[in-house]
């Protein structure tokens, strides 16, 4: 089957783990990619179970890594941002025609290192007794997915250049946290998702500057605009500029964010 066609299959996959091994599988097999066909999908996207149940953030409880069900709480947040990532970087293959086959490969590749990503967090959330689906979730991720659909531009701003680009700051304080708690395998699963986040980063700024040249506009001015446009959450220090420069954030981008939290 096509490359596209059959990521649409994969998100459709309702069973986390079955989706995570698919998506792997996929990648691996590197079927050929049809650029210019238009797909459609009469299912519910994406394909997810039934639990967790999905709640406002607001709605969920504090995630302290210091008692053995805050630690659970919180490594299955993390475990449900990997999911998303899992069914964002598929959408992202199925979705937009008319693309170079280099994009549709490189956000392939995303969905199977996100799925390993996942595979490796549900993993340990058995070791503690749990399982994903055993805590509250929210929707943050898809919502803006969703938000994005009609244009690609927009999407390569707002998911992997603001939403996923967040992982980037937030990742080594909470190793800092779970390695106090003694959590040493937890932190190692972090170690791998922040060097995969670096680059799945910057897989997003790479097309969206190509899409911006395509389009004639200015990258950083046009990422204010559909930041305003969307309503993308406003950034917060700090940041992990490192890893930012790494994932290839121009200086320009690195000294229009924010200094204060």
């Amino acid at each position: 089957m096509e490359l596209r066609a059959a990521a649409l299959e994969v998100l459709s996959l309702t069973d986390p783990i079955a989706k995570a091994a698919a998506a792997r599988a996929l990648h691996e097999q590197a079927p050929p990619v049809d650029t210019a066909r238009h797909l459609h999908c009469d299912t519910a996207l994406p394909g997810r179970p039934t639990r967790p149940l999905l709640v406002a953030p607001s709605a969920l409880a504090r995630r302290s890594p210091f008692t053995p069900a805050g630690r659970a709480a919180l490594l299955h947040a993390v475990a449900h941002i990997e999911f998303n990532a899992i069914n964002l970087a598929l959408d992202a293959v199925w979705r937009f025609t008319g693309l170079p086959e280099a994009y549709y490969r490189d956000w392939m590749r995303v969905a199977s290192e996100e799925a390993l990503h996942f595979t490796l967090l549900a993993e340990h959330l058995a070791t503690l007794g749990h399982g994903y689906g055993d805590f509250d979730a929210h929707d943050g991720l898809w919502a803006m997915c969703a938000a994005t659909a009609d244009d690609p531009l927009a999407r390569m701003a707002l998911v992997p250049r603001t939403l996923e680009a967040r992982g980037l700051d937030a990742t080594p304080p909470m190793q800092a946290r779970l390695a106090k708690a003694g959590d040493a395998r937890a932190v190692e699963i972090l170690a791998v998702i922040l060097r995969d986040e670096i680059g799945h980063v910057g897989i997003g700024n790479r097309w969206y500057r190509w899409l911006c040249e395509r389009e004639g506009v200015d990258p950083l001015a046009h990422d204010a605009l559909v930041a305003a446009r969307h309503g993308a959450p406003r950034l917060k220090a700090p940041f992990n500029l490192d890893a930012r420069r790494a994932a290839g954030f121009s200086d320009a981008e690195i000294a229009v964010l924010p200094s204060e939290p």
